[in-house]
């Protein structure tokens, strides 16, 4: 039973670390805020009053059940922070907390307190990267009626199709862990259909997991080069994946999961009708498999702010991970040829947030098929933090990827929409990348209508890739770029995503390509 009064505690720090050992969670208490704080008086004007009035707040209900604990369990720090984290991760709250104070009894109360964003947001959006334009309108709900499930209905206009998607999602049905999700899209060039059924290892000590994912999409696809289609082709992919996973729970800090299932991912290729560009058809590829995985990670996490976002709450996981898959596809299942499938990623930090930090990681993934390696794809990433001062930050990034018998339809590519700011999109191709990229980021103090968050950055990235590009077309070798930019992070609205208004100067490149880059697009990201 949660209350439901005046707060435990007013402005006071935990004392979380005092607390006797043994101690009983007495009471919880939450404090559900809506949009704007009405108490203070920046916040306190006609439109504000009436955002509020017309802003449904977040259920009780749907706050408390994603606690993982209850009012007369025994007191546990490490829960009190893993579900502040899972209450973050809503994208209809802005922040959460949890304070802990003992009664004067022995016993331990709980303030369970969220902030909500406004929930209902018309989609109307116009983004420009590597010298394309991308638009997108239409309605979404982030937390409909307060109960955190999600609906939305766009339309949206790129380089590749135009579509009109619809979305539903919800994370928690009733008062499971089990959620459901499901898109269906009619594109100009096909229609794709997405479901998603899945209780997954909610929490750190959870110990088991099951689901069901099945798609279907049907597109049009085209190789590039120098930011230009060259080719292209029809992409016909079925995918079905089913699992079940276990664990023995959090141990000593550690956590070791293995999970198991089938997997049917059919890709066909054809020729496109009316064509207007030469044919480069892939070839159709069938496994059928079943597979294996095992994870390990370590419970390490911090808190930070203004890193990756602007002034607003971020989990960063510090810790050691490792995950394995391996499958096994075979013709006697169906398949069109016997493999070997492996997936493998390992992560790990150095460092603290507070400071400086390192996060690295590491990924192998491919097929081992008729005695050689097929789709292999190794990839390191780098990303460093130096926190100068409250205002002030460094950031570092290393992505390099190696690619080896590449599939036609994996090819790796680089330009103005993969980090390289100053060139078009897709502007060169191959079978391996580095991008490297270094920015110093403020974050000011400037919160115009109290809606936005503004940063800016000066930045300097550069980027080539290697081997060989399917399509033929000239390797250009190292190309820079440097630049500056605003950053607007929304405070008011369900979205994470941080508004990137940038002017990117290329270094080099070829003669058709603009001297200035103009990029105006939303990334999850600072």
């Amino acid at each position: 039973m949660f209350g439901a009064g005046p707060s435990i505690v007013a402005a006071a720090e935990t004392d979380a670390e005092q607390i006797a050992a043994g101690s009983t969670i007495s009471r919880i208490v939450i404090e559900r805020q809506n949009v704007f704080d009405l108490e203070n008086p920046d916040e306190n004007n006609a439109f504000y009053r009436f955002t509020n009035r017309f802003h449904p707040i977040t259920r009780e209900n749907t706050v408390s059940k994603q606690l993982l604990f209850d009012e007369g369990d025994e007191f546990d720090l490490r829960l009190i922070a893993e579900s502040e984290r899972i209450l973050r991760r809503n994208k209809y709250l802005y922040d959460a907390t949890i304070t802990p104070k003992t009664n004067g009894q022995g016993d331990v109360d709980i303030l369970v307190s969220t902030r909500d964003v406004w929930s209902l947001t018309p989609e109307i959006s116009y983004s420009r990267s590597g010298g394309e334009n991308k638009t997108k309108f239409g309605l979404e709900e982030s937390n409909l009626f307060g109960t955190g499930q999600f609906v939305m209905l766009t339309h949206s206009d790129d380089v590749d199709r135009t579509s009109t998607a619809f979305e539903y999602s919800d994370r928690q049905i009733g008062d499971s862990w089990v959620s459901l999700g499901f898109r269906v899209a009619d594109n100009s060039d096909g229609q794709n259909a997405r479901l998603e059924v899945a209780k997954p290892f909610h929490a750190l000590d959870a110990r088991w997991s099951a689901g069901l994912t099945a798609f279907d999409d049907d597109r049009r696809s085209a190789l590039y080069s120098l930011g230009n289609e060259v080719a292209e082709y029809r992409h016909d992919r079925s995918f079905v994946s089913v699992f079940r996973g276990w664990s023995a729970g959090l141990k000593n800090a550690r956590v070791r999961r293995w999970t198991a299932g089938l997997v049917h991912d059919d890709n066909r290729f054809s020729a496109v009708s009316n064509p207007v560009l030469p044919q480069a058809i892939p070839e159709n590829r069938k496994l059928n498999y079943p597979f294996i995985g095992l994870e390990l990670l370590e419970d390490h996490f911090e808190k930070s702010s203004n890193h990756d976002q602007i002034d607003r709450s971020e989990d960063f996981y510090l810790g050691k991970r490792f995950s394995a898959t391996l499958g096994w596809s075979s013709t006697e299942l169906d398949a069109d040829r016997d493999a070997l499938l492996y997936n493998l990623s390992a992560s790990r930090s150095y460092g603290s947030l507070k400071d400086r930090a390192l996060l690295l990681l590491a990924t192998v993934s491919g097929r081992e098929e008729n005695g050689d390696s097929a789709n292999r794809t190794a990839t390191i990433n780098a990303r460093y933090y130096w926190r100068q001062s409250d205002k002030r930050l460094f950031f570092a990034l290393i992505d390099a990827t190696s690619g080896h018998n590449l599939d036609l339809d994996n090819s790796i590519e680089i330009g103005g929409d993969s980090g390289l700011r100053g060139y078009p999109l897709r502007y060169q191709s191959g079978d391996s990348r580095m991008l490297v990229s270094m920015e110093q980021r403020y974050f000011t103090d400037w919160y115009p209508f109290r809606l936005f968050r503004v940063g800016g950055a000066i930045f300097f990235d550069a980027g080539r890739v290697w081997g060989n590009n399917p399509i033929g077309g000239p390797n250009l070798g190292w190309l820079k770029d440097v630049g500056f930019g605003l950053r607007f992070a929304p405070t008011r609205f369900g979205t994470r995503k941080i508004v990137h208004f940038d002017i990117a100067f290329p270094l080099d490149g070829d003669a058709t390509i603009d001297e200035v880059q103009i990029l105006f697009e939303a990334k999850r990201s600072f």
